[in-house]
């Protein structure tokens, strides 16, 4: 399963390729379970200062945006990057957008193929150092964090710009079940849950882990790096698609597809003493 993520030139690049494809199957409705679970957990957000890592085309952040939420939007694909401050000109929601790796501080620009984003002024800047942009209430990673290859640096850098009592919350493809038509003959898990790695979908051309692939991790791994940097769990959601969603994808009406997380920074804080008995 060895393989280059999303994070680095090669992975930046797969995701500038796909950009077109992956803005398509993602919109604004936001019909997935998990994209409105996640925006659940981090609820009340006006007012609030609110860092998307990996946040593609800004789906998420145009909808963090919409309910009152002051967001910045980061992604290490520059075309996407593009796509989401297009948006933000077609319908300013006071978005900013910044081409950044989330793994690192300060890095070298990615720059895709020409006839991806030609024009696109995403492009002619460097990456932004997340770490410099002050506080935030609210971090959040819509399925971004499979496809990074540095875990811990994105973890890290989440908890470094996230204030003391702050939120992070994350949506990921469930570590545990398979995730779904198209998926489910590729899976990880299917062969051996505890090796961890690459992979890519074996299904429809029109799945994008078939496109881009993913990181297969288990879930004590996503626990136990995020509590290494002092986020502490405080709820955890397998939801349950609607319906008319569980219609068209019939293996998540038998097991949970997607795992939602929402952590507390400083949250052992909160735990009871433990009792005189030990």
């Amino acid at each position: 399963m060895a393989g280059v993520g999303r994070y680095g030139k090669a992975g930046a690049a797969r995701y500038d390729e796909v950009a077109d494809f992956y803005a398509a199957g993602w919109t604004d409705d936001l019909d997935d379970p998990a994209s409105r679970r996640l925006l659940d957990l981090v609820e009340p957000v006006g007012g609030r200062r609110v860092l998307e890592i990996a946040c593609g085309h800004g789906r998420i952040s145009r909808a963090l945006a919409r309910r009152g939420a002051q967001v910045v939007g980061a992604d290490i694909s520059a075309a996407l990057i593009a796509k989401a401050e297009a948006a933000e000109r077609e319908s300013p929601l006071g978005i900013r957008y910044l081409h950044a790796d989330v793994t690192t501080g300060p890095a070298a620009p990615d720059r895709p193929s020409a006839d991806v984003a030609a024009g696109s002024a995403a492009l002619d800047r460097p990456c932004a150092d997340l770490r410099g942009l002050g506080s935030f209430d609210v971090v959040v990673c819509s399925f971004g964090l499979s496809d990074i290859d540095d875990l811990d640096g994105a973890v890290a850098t989440a908890a470094a710009v996230l204030r003391p009592g702050g939120v992070f919350a994350c949506s990921i493809l469930h570590p545990c079940f398979p995730g779904g038509q198209g998926v489910s003959g590729s899976w990880p898990g299917d062969a051996r849950y505890h090796a961890e790695g690459w992979w890519r979908a074996d299904g429809e051309l029109s799945s994008l882990r078939r496109q881009v692939g993913a990181n297969h991790r288990t879930l004590s791994t996503y626990v136990n790096t995020l509590r290494r940097h002092d986020l502490w769990v405080d709820e955890l959601a397998e939801p349950e698609p609607a319906p008319e969603w569980a219609a068209k994808r019939p293996d998540a009406a038998r097991y949970p597809v997607f795992l939602v997380l929402s952590c507390v920074k400083g949250g052992a804080d909160r735990r009871p003493p433990p009792s005189a008995d030990g």
